[in-house]
């Protein structure tokens, strides 16, 4: 049976695409149903809409409270009966409310190899750490921001002449191979999380997540 795949974005949208083109594979046990921004006129609406994806925005704006927007949020998602909850550029702190509303059907990707630099502006920050070593994290989403149980992540090299903008672009094309394939997981059975832990395959992963090597 396919899995019923709900996306939250805020922008462009790109690993909503990444996902979206993976699901035309006849053997990708998902499907994407369905796609909300808290933004209006963002790209990734539009996105959803050359494909034929039903789209919605629910826009923060309206709301007085993060209890408020959170809770229409959650009634929303409802609707779709989502099998799996993907954030993609989702651009909200969410409340516990939500969090456990939802827990072990959230997925996030994270711009940093985690629990390295969580919050924004992570590039630059590993820029000016001088790291050698930058990449990213798809991860389960918990109450702690950015801090839930890493699923698996992808490393790319830093080099001394790199901007924000040339390693975002180096980490952007990771994000577009692990994401679909963790999502990927997850709609096949593959994939639970169970207390504070990754179980893959009915084995538990480390902290770093799956690692192939």
């Amino acid at each position: 049976m396919t899995s019923r795949i709900l996306v939250l974005i805020s922008g462009n949208g790109s690993n909503l695409q990444a996902i979206i083109d993976a699901c035309k594979s006849p053997d990708y046990p998902g499907e994407v149903v369905g796609v909300i921004s808290n933004v209006a006129d963002v790209y990734g609406l539009t996105r959803a809409a050359n494909e034929n994806i039903d789209h919605s925005v629910l826009s923060h704006r309206d709301f007085s409270s993060r209890e408020e927007y959170d809770n229409a949020l959650i009634k929303l998602i409802d609707s779709y009966q989502a099998d799996v909850i993907v954030l993609a550029g989702f651009m909200r702190i969410l409340t516990e409310t939500f969090v456990n509303t939802f827990a072990g059907k959230l997925l996030n990707i994270h711009p940093s190899l985690l629990p390295k630099y969580q919050g924004l502006n992570t590039h630059q920050k590993a820029i000016e750490a001088g790291d050698t070593t930058h990449g990213v994290s798809v991860h389960f989403v918990t109450e702690e921001l950015d801090g839930g149980p890493v699923i698996l992540q992808a490393k790319v090299p830093v080099f001394e002449t790199d901007t924000v903008q040339v390693l975002a672009s180096r980490v952007h094309e990771q994000e577009h191979r692990i994401y679909p394939l963790v999502v990927k997981w997850f709609c096949s059975g593959r994939l639970k999380m169970q207390g504070d832990a990754v179980i893959l395959d009915g084995e538990v992963l480390p902290a770093s997540g799956y690692a192939s090597e």
